[in-house]
């Protein structure tokens, strides 16, 4: 499947799911939901919304 498809797929441009690949854009719930939907998955499976641990 290619970003267009996709992107076509979940009602966005192709520039958002480059974002989303490229980690500068965390997606609302509907999105998220509807990414997981073309993929017949749980959000969970698909994102992982967990914090990372910001102490260095």
């Amino acid at each position: 499947m290619t970003q267009q498809d996709l992107a076509e797929r979940t009602w966005v441009s192709r520039q958002t799911i480059i974002s989303l690949e490229q980690g500068r854009y965390n997606p609302t719930a509907l999105l998220a939901y509807r990414i997981a939907k073309v993929f017949g998955r749980c959000i969970e499976d698909v994102f992982d919304f967990s914090e990372e641990d910001d102490e260095t």
